[in-house]
Order: C-alpha cells, then structure tokens, then sequence
C-alpha cells in the first residue's frame, strides 16, 4: 500500500507540477509502466483500466473536437456577446447570465471544454468591457466553478459521469432522469452562492456598446444555424443509441467529426489544425493514471472504503448518500477526481444502492473545486489563465473552494435523496 501510495503520489505531483513542460499524458503513462515493471498491477489489469476508460476517453475527444470547430466558426463569442446583451448593462444580470451560459456549455460539451474555450472568450469581453481586476477574478472563479457544478446532467457532461455509467451499465435516459433534478439545483444554487460571496466585486453598470454585433464574429451564418439543428440530431442520437446499448463514444466521437468533415467542406475551418491541437494527452493521461489507481486497489484501497460505505449504507438512505457525497468529494480534493471515481466505483460494486452511485458522481464532479489540482478541467482552466497574464494563487483558490462547495455539494445531495 506505501509503495503503491508513493507512486500514485509522485505521478500526481509531476501531473500537477508540468515540470519544463512535460505533459500530462507523459507522466502518467510513465507512472503506469512503472506500476507494472514493480509488479503494482498486471497485464490483465492493464487490459481492464483500458476496457473501462476507452469508451469515456474517446468520446471526450469528440466533444472536444466539436468545441473546437464551434469556437472556430464562432458559436461560442456569439452566445457570450448575446449573453452580455441581454444584461442591458446590468452587472449582476451578466454575472448570472454568464454563469447560466457556462452551466449550458459545461452540460452539453463537458466542463473541459467550457475551461479550454468559454474561459478565454469570456475573459477577452471582460477586458473589452473595461472590468477591473476585481471583477474579472469574480467573473472568471464563478465560471471555473460552474463548469463543474453543471457538469451533471448528460452522461458525457463529464469524463466521470460516462466512467461511472460504462462500468454500472447504466442507459444514456436512465441517466438523465435520476441527474435532472440535481443538475437544476446545482446550478441553482452554485449561483446564489457564488454571488452571495462575490456580489462586492461585480460591477453595478457594464457599458455594453463597446461589445461588437455578435453576427459580426460568426465565420459563416450558414453553418452556425445549421450547427443548432446538429447540435438537436446528435442529442436525439445519444438516446436512440442508448435503447440499443451502443456506446457513447460512437454518436460523440462520430458526432464531432462528421461536424469537422462539414464544416471543412464549406471551408469554414482548417481539418488538419483542429486534429492537431485536440488534446490528445488526455487519452494518455486517463489510461495512465487509471493503471496507477488500479496499483492502489489492488493493495487493498477499495477494500477499506468498501467497508467503509457497508457502514454508511445501514445508517439509512440520506445518511448513506450525504457520506458517500463527501468522502468522494474530499478523496477529489486531494488526488483529482479521475481516480477517485474509478476507486469508488470498484468500491460500490457490491453494495445493493443505486443512489450512491450518483452521489458519487457528485462529489466527484464538485469536490475538486475545493484545490487547484482536484479535476483535469480546473488544471486546464489556470493554465489557459496563465497563459493570458491571469494567475490565481493555490491560496486564493482553495480559500474561495472550501467556502463555496461544501454548501453546493450538501444541497445537491439533498436534492437526490
């Protein structure tokens, strides 16, 4: 278990760290050939991590690889500019309709998305906008945290959610029936909250005449109508490959690059530069880490939490549920949630509670706002930040984490009991 634990460790920590550079995927595939040169995990074991991620892996890329070619013909600066419009230059109107915005991308193309793309649209209008840096630190947390509150409703809102319904075979419908009510609240109340806490810093007036018209950005009005009747056909394919148990991947993956095929046709984006810049780590990295994760199962992890939520399970439903919630949340905090879901999901496996499969879905889409390292999205979100002159602290973001999820977290999971 130390050995295993160290390893897990130190892959994290280079994970989190990027030393000179060195990608995500790098390092886990590293820590993984690693678990299995030290005998942490087999072959076979290899070949079962890759049998439950695959599926979730690849239909990220293609939900990515759909962003993408949206950002590019500029879907989405035309929501964010007709989302500030519609505040009629009332600050607190924006900060909830930005927050609305964020919580539709997150649903519908991942919170890794709306980190890699919304983030920097929404943050390029700030600064047009004239906000000061008060401002724009409140607007960019509430939507870095809403990309993963709102990351509940669909199965492929989340790279855990479609972990979670591969491994307990549960139906694209299924799914969101039990995930509606708790997607509602969540975003609900991630947003009293957030502006509860952030209201001091939102501006009262936003002179919105210095945005330009937003069908001045579209690269072709022909494809960005046409991308909303797409954008209807792929969700209705996603449940009639769900009553034929297809997997997810097929319509997301397919989905994503039909959409480039189309949109390269009518010459709107360039193929070969969306192929390459789709994050590809990730696969990498899911596998990877994954493979690690499964060094510390089989030294005995999932056994004690098994235990552990045995214990909860006969303290009656909201009991079982809330504990289940938080334990998946803290673990998220403090080794990122793609393990975690994958060590709570073998650790369920035996106990006769569907609930507490969605409560852990919950705490591991909104425990890792509580640190700057617990979710790939929020790793992407600071670097993309980074990368445009805004840096956050480890300090300032926890402290700002700590205080806004558990509330969120304990009012969603009341929502599912």
């Amino acid at each position: 278990m130390m050995m295993a634990g160290l390893l897990f460790l130190t892959t994290l920590a280079f994970v989190i760290w990027q030393p000179r550079g060195l990608q995500i995927g790098t390092t886990a595939i590293t820590g993984a050939l690693a678990a299995l040169a030290l005998g942490m995990v087999s072959f076979n074991d290899v070949l079962t991590v890759t049998n439950i991620v695959w599926d979730a892996t690849l239909a990220f890329i293609g939900i990515i690889i759909l962003s993408m070619v949206l950002d590019e013909i500029g879907f989405f600066e035309w929501c964010a500019i007709k989302t500030a419009k519609f505040s009629h230059g009332n600050g607190h109107l924006m900060f909830v309709y930005a927050l609305l915005l964020g919580a539709g991308v997150s649903a519908l193309f991942a919170n890794d998305g709306a980190a890699l793309i919304l983030t920097p649209i929404l943050l390029a209008k700030m600064r047009i906008l004239k906000l000061n840096t008060k401002s724009i630190i409140a607007f960019l947390l509430a939507g870095g945290f809403i990309s993963d509150s709102a990351s509940l409703p669909f199965v492929f809102s989340n790279l855990t959610n479609i972990v979670t319904a591969n491994y307990f075979h549960i139906g694209f419908g299924e799914y969101l029936a039990n995930m509606a009510i708790p997607f509602i609240v969540s975003t609900i109340i991630s947003i009293v909250v957030l502006w509860l806490l952030l209201r001091k810093d939102i501006p009262t007036h936003v002179d919105i005449n210095l945005l330009k018209n937003a069908d001045d950005v579209l690269k072709s009005k022909l494809l960005f109508y046409f991308s909303w009747l797409f954008l209807a056909l792929l969700i209705a394919g996603y449940f009639i490959g769900d009553s034929y148990g297809l997997p997810i991947s097929i319509f997301a993956l397919g989905g994503g690059l039909l959409f480039l095929a189309i949109s390269s046709i009518t010459k709107t984006v360039e193929p070969l530069h969306i192929i390459k810049n789709a994050p590809w780590q990730v696969v990498w990295f899911s596998i990877g880490l994954y493979i690690v994760v499964y060094g510390l199962k089989n030294a005995g992890l999932t056994d004690y939490l098994n235990i552990a939520l045995k214990e909860l399970s006969s303290k009656g439903d909201i009991a079982a549920i809330i504990g289940t919630g938080f334990i998946s949340a803290f673990l998220s905090a403090i080794m990122n949630n793609m393990p975690t879901i994958m060590i709570m999901d073998i650790a369920l496996t035996d106990i006769p509670n569907q609930a507490l499969v969605y409560a852990n879905i919950i705490g591991c889409n909104l425990g890792p706002k509580m640190t700057p390292f617990g979710s790939l999205a929020t790793l992407l979100w600071l670097h993309v930040l980074a990368q445009k002159g805004v840096k956050i602290g480890f300090w300032e973001y926890s402290k700002f984490g700590l205080i806004v999820t558990p509330p969120v977290l304990l009012a969603v999971l009341l929502s599912l009991v």
